[in-house]
């Protein structure tokens, strides 16, 4: 259970201006400290956000989850690596996401396991605090790993920003939760309310949010941001990295509910302590 936690770092940010995914990340996770947060996890998982098989910036960039693969395995060659995800699609399983956005290619190459969080065994779980999930199914291998969420920069039509936090809902199963078109369908009602809940039982330890390019409207349709944001942001705080999301596309973190109801349990908004690390 991750509610009332201690976070570590909270409310910082770490941000880094954009050159090219291999060179910029490589020198953030240095100095956000991500390998010694690592010691004792035998296996980690990436989330990215493949939500369903539509190019970045809608999804997460293969090149990112390649970067990210490569700095895990020269720091930490001897720990277990997946990525993980669930799409929302009906019409199609995670792995056509995999294979049509270069996941499957990079899974080949670096020995790096797929997994469709969709049809993953689950763990029931109950939290009579949670007012919109009171208790929820989740995959039992988010609870035997180190979680890395790698979210993109997005806005959402119905709770304004889809970040780390929202990129939770990829990890919920549609077994339990298709309830209309989108194979995740149950949390559209109460949205904002349903992803506290969600990150009230397993939220990102850590968490990388691809800020090159962002979506300024929707996170499925509508222009990209003009000009392209051009960062990438990581840091431990769900919370805060989500604020700070938001803050890049213009929009107040208190206007975003489940950041709001967050605040103070999961993470902090504010103050944001948004640190910049020497480029070398």
């Amino acid at each position: 259970m991750t509610e009332n936690r201690v976070v570590k770092e909270a409310g910082v940010v770490w941000s880094s201006s954009l050159l090219s995914y291999r060179e910029t990340l490589p020198q953030l996770l240095d100095a956000a400290g991500l390998v010694d947060d690592l010691e004792g996890s035998d296996t980690i998982v990436i989330k990215p956000n493949l939500v369903e098989a539509l190019d970045p910036p809608i999804t997460t960039h293969v090149d990112l989850a390649e970067a990210l693969v490569d700095y895990l395995q020269t720091h930490r060659p001897d720990v277990r690596i997946i990525i993980g995800e669930g799409t929302g699609s009906l019409e199609y399983d995670t792995f056509r996401c995999f294979r049509s956005l270069g996941y499957a290619r990079l899974a080949g190459r670096a020995k790096v396991e797929l997994v469709d969080l969709n049809i993953e065994p689950c763990r029931h779980l109950v939290n009579h605090a949670c007012n919109r999930w009171p208790d929820l199914y989740l995959p039992e291998l988010l609870f035997n790993c180190y979680l890395i969420s790698v979210p993109v920069l997005k806005a959402h039509s119905m709770c304004r920003v889809t970040l780390t936090m929202k990129n939770m809902m990829g990890c919920a199963p549609p077994a339990h939760y298709h309830a209309g078109g989108w194979g995740k369908s149950a949390f559209h009602r109460r949205l904002d309310e349903a992803i506290f809940d969600l990150n009230r039982y397993r939220t990102a330890d850590f968490s990388i949010i691809d800020a090159a390019v962002g979506m300024a409207r929707a996170h499925l349709w509508g222009p990209t941001c003009e000009p392209p944001i051009q960062k990438i942001l990581a840091g431990y705080d769900p919370v805060a990295i989500d604020a700070h999301g938001a803050e890049l596309l213009g929009r107040r973190w208190q206007s975003i509910g489940h950041i709001r109801m967050a605040d103070g349990t999961l993470g902090t908004a504010q103050p944001l302590d948004i640190r910049e690390p020497a480029v070398a």
